[in-house]
């Protein structure tokens, strides 16, 4: 009876290893697909940042045409359009001076009154002089009419009845008559001098009021009420003058010219002036230039007219002069951050089709903000503005696109 258990018990015992073949075989298939799923995702993954490159955003600007300028920027200096020293033509005292710094006049209103003592007494003297002239003439008058008269009738005599008269009296009444008519223009010369005498006095004590030249501002004033001035044709001394006066409703903005931009100066070049102490920037006109390059700064003076009707700027002002050097009309222009470094420029072009493009460009007019395209490119393109280090051609891209600036 105990040999049959055994023999069960030992038939049994190999069953469990024909189980263990079959359980193996069904994890094999779970992990293939296991490994199947995360080879597919993973392919996803790889797949997604390429996706992502070709829709990234670039910023673009649109290629439009401009004119462009290129500018030379100068210091320049107002100064009076006139300005003189008003000096006393004779010697004399200042009687009345009637105008001080900062005063505006008009031209032939009175600055100041000289008193010349001596120019009086001249007057007088010659007014004296020219009345006993005139008194002259009238006694040379009297005389050759006397004179002419008996020469008229003894010619007529002579003429009539030759015997009566005899020619030596004919003849000296001939030789009266014409030293009586010399006398006579002798006397009216000396009339016509001492006239002409009178009128210089008055001509010079009409100096002793002094007025002023022009319509301006007296920007200083020399003299006092009772002071000595000299005339100011003396030679002997350096004169003192009466006032300044400077004409300050148009200024003369006098700006030099380096020798490298005097060929484009000419007579109404338009230009951009700007005050920095009243803060203002306005247009203005090349007015006149001396067409001549000073040898020793090489620059040639140039001068603009500018109105100051309200009298805001003030001679002394330094400004700044944009002067156009290079001038370029309807021209295609892109912004300088679209170019690429180095001898041949290139540009990033974001096509219709949103793919990147990379195409060389001929450069013509540079300015600091712009640059002319002679070739490469056309109106209504895009470019590439920003970083191009992550970006290659033939990719995909969306473009935002950005201002241009103010084209100059």
């Amino acid at each position: 009876m105990t040999a049959p258990s055994t023999i069960v018990t030992q038939s049994k015992t190999p069953a469990p290893p024909a189980g263990r073949r079959k359980f193996p075989a069904f994890f094999i298939v779970v992990i293939l697909a296991v490994i199947a799923g995360l080879w597919v995702m993973q392919r996803h993954k790889a797949a997604a940042p390429s996706d992502a490159a070709a829709a990234q955003t670039v910023a673009v600007a649109k290629v439009v045409r401009g004119d462009l300028s290129q500018f030379t920027t100068l210091t320049a200096e107002f100064v009076p359009y006139q300005n003189v020293s008003v000096h006393a033509k004779e010697a004399g005292y200042v009687k009345v001076i009637n105008v001080d710094i900062g005063d505006h006049l008009k031209m032939g209103q009175a600055i100041a009154v000289l008193e010349i003592p001596e120019l009086n007494d001249d007057l007088k003297k010659a007014s004296a002089e020219l009345m006993t002239a005139r008194e002259e003439v009238k006694r040379a008058q009297a005389n050759y009419e006397d004179v002419h008269l008996a020469y008229q009738r003894l010619t007529a005599v002579a003429k009539a009845n030759p015997k009566l008269v005899a020619q030596q009296d004919v003849d000296t009444s001939r030789s009266k008559d014409d030293a009586m008519a010399s006398a006579l223009s002798a006397a009216q010369k000396r009339v016509d001098e001492s006239e002409a005498n009178v009128g210089k006095m008055q001509t010079l004590l009409d100096y002793a009021s002094i007025t002023a030249p022009f319509d301006g501002v007296i920007t200083r004033r020399y003299a006092d009420a009772g002071a000595l001035v000299q005339a100011g044709t003396a030679s002997e001394t350096q004169t003192m003058p009466v006032v300044d006066i400077a004409e300050d409703d148009v200024l003369r903005l006098v700006f030099p010219v380096p020798e490298s931009a005097v060929p484009v100066i000419h007579n109404g070049l338009p230009v951009q002036i700007t005050v920095n102490a009243l803060k203002q920037t306005f247009p203005g006109k090349v007015t006149r230039f001396a067409g001549k390059v000073d040898v020793a700064t090489r620059t040639m003076r140039t001068e603009i007219y500018v109105p100051n009707p309200d009298g805001k700027l003030t001679p002394g002002m330094y400004a700044t002069v944009k002067v156009p050097l290079e001038q370029r009309q309807n021209v295609i222009v892109v912004p300088l951050q679209a170019l690429s470094s180095g001898e041949t420029p290139t540009v990033m072009v974001l096509n219709k089709d949103g793919v990147l493009e990379e195409r060389k460009v001929t450069l013509g007019l540079e300015t600091s903000t712009q640059a002319e395209i002679s070739s490469g490119l056309q109106e209504g393109d895009l470019v590439v503005t920003g970083s191009r280090s992550n970006l290659h051609p033939g990719e995909h891209a969306t473009g935002k696109i950005v201002e241009l600036p103010s084209y100059e």
